[in-house]
């Protein structure tokens, strides 16, 4: 009997390389991490890089990318499981953060690389498409929210996804800067009381 060969997929491949991509930007920092050790560390070699990214700049850009899409597809399926906020909320909390992309289980390195993108000008319109992703995200919850609460007022979801947003990054940071005075649901703690006061606490 013939032996079947299996070769990875091509999402298996880059997966390895972002898993691998993440450890010796930790190392090595973002700047002075090179293409090779980052082909090393996946167990690949530079060709192998190469047929999946151009550049560093494009690895860098397709792990936001990947970061943005998981986190939007499972705060949706957790928005279709629990459509009140609060239980919406606790499900966060309860989430097993262990199992997340490598953006997702470090804060640090998230807030690295997008300093990275930021720096260059070039870069920015692929940060703003996952940014503007986010927004849409956090939009949509909000609307939901109403909807399911029955009202219908003046609220502005794209403006109250902003102002999620930059309590999210700004709690990310504050955490990472003073853990021992931010807890680490901070953030939750600050949406719950958010919704309190703009009328989006469950009736």
């Amino acid at each position: 009997m013939s032996r079947v060969r299996t070769r990875p997929t091509r999402d298996d491949t880059r997966d390895k390389l972002f898993e691998a991509a993440a450890r010796v930007f930790e190392e090595d920092g973002i700047g002075g991490a090179s293409i090779e050790a980052i082909a090393t560390a996946a167990g690949f070699s530079r060709g192998a890089f190469y047929s999946n990214f151009k550049s560093k700049d494009e690895l860098i850009i397709a792990m936001l990318e990947d970061h943005v899409e998981q986190s939007i597809r499972r705060n949706m399926d957790i928005l279709a499981q629990h459509d009140n906020l609060d239980d919406f909320i606790a499900a966060l909390k309860s989430m097993d953060r262990s199992k997340q992309d490598p953006l997702g289980r470090s804060p640090l390195l998230h807030m690295e690389m997008i300093l990275f993108v930021a720096r260059a000008e070039k870069r920015r319109p692929e940060l703003a498409k996952r940014l503007r992703a986010r927004r849409k995200l956090i939009a949509d919850i909000v609307e939901a929210t109403l909807k399911s609460n029955g009202r219908n007022d003046n609220l502005n979801p794209p403006w109250m996804a902003s102002v999620v947003l930059a309590l999210e990054d700004g709690f990310r940071l504050h955490r990472l800067i003073d853990p021992e005075t931010t807890p680490a649901d901070s953030f939750l703690r600050a949406i719950t009381d958010l919704r309190r006061r703009t009328g989006l606490a469950s009736h």
